[in-house]
């Protein structure tokens, strides 16, 4: 049974961020706010709740959120995915791109910035390919501390062992004392900042290939419609959405559809439904 504290701390989530801690995941509530019992010195969700209504909680608010979000992440997360990026979709965006030779990527719920960088891995890795081309990976997180994490692009051994090989590690991240930090190719592309889905993008870029994977299964049915109508705004006429695994576009009336053959790929209903 969810008590009244833990629906003040689900309704704050909800309220900066759009996620739904729903009654069967209020369970990580005490386990993802357990360091921030140490820091204040109490024990339980109701004392939490008493300095969150305090006038001075601007601060405690913001970190309650960000512990309660779930920045797992890791290298070439479901790896088939990315096989299918570097196979059939950016050599499909090439083509289309061959005049301009630029590409724009979104990766929405970026987090700590792994997805971000094993994209660029995949066009450092074909350097030859692509090296009179601008590459561009946007990388977009709630979160201010895993977006501090991204732009450092330094990683622990464990982080950077988590879907890497040790020849990939060699080849793009060069060890430290403080870990194992990207090279400045990888770096070049990416570029990450702190934004809500559910607000406008900014800017003016139409991105070619939009990730949002993993993300939009926190939201409730509204929210989610929300944030793929964002997310719609800024993807090209004939640009790729990729969700995560077990993320689907179940709305009939939604501007993109299914791609053949292709794994969690969706385009606009005018272009070219093949993967």
């Amino acid at each position: 049974m969810v008590t009244e504290s833990e629906r003040f701390i689900a309704k704050l989530l909800e309220s900066r961020t759009g996620q739904e801690l729903t009654q069967g995941r209020s369970w990580r509530i005490g386990t993802a706010l357990s360091g921030i019992f140490r820091e204040k010195g109490i024990s339980n969700i109701d004392q939490l709740v008493c300095l969150l209504d305090a006038p001075d909680h601007a601060i405690l608010s913001q970190q309650v959120v960000e512990a309660l979000l779930n920045n797992e992440t890791y290298f070439f997360r479901d790896r088939a995915m990315f096989d299918q990026l570097a196979t059939k979709v950016l050599p499909r965006i090439a083509e289309r791109k061959a005049i301009a030779k630029s590409i724009s990527i979104l990766c929405a719920g970026c987090s700590t910035g792994q997805e971000a960088l094993s994209l660029a891995m995949l066009f450092q890795d074909q350097r030859s390919r692509w090296a009179d081309w601008t590459i561009s990976i946007d990388g977009v997180d709630v979160s201010q501390s895993a977006i501090n994490s991204a732009r450092s692009a330094v990683y622990s051994q464990f982080e950077v062992q988590r879907g890497l090989s040790v020849a990939q590690m060699l080849a793009h991240f060069t060890e430290t004392p403080t870990g194992w930090e990207a090279n400045d190719a990888l770096r070049q592309m990416t570029q990450f900042r702190v934004h809500n889905l559910l607000e406008p993008l900014g800017g003016s870029a139409q991105y070619d290939l939009i990730l949002c994977r993993n993300v939009l299964l926190y939201f409730d049915e509204p929210t989610r419609q929300k944030v793929l109508g964002r997310l719609v705004e800024r993807l090209d006429p004939a640009g790729w959405l990729m969700l995560g695994a077990g993320e689907t576009i179940a709305d009939k009336a939604s501007p993109l559809k299914s791609v053949r053959n292709g794994i969690n790929l969706y385009r606009r209903t005018d272009t070219d439904l093949r993967a």
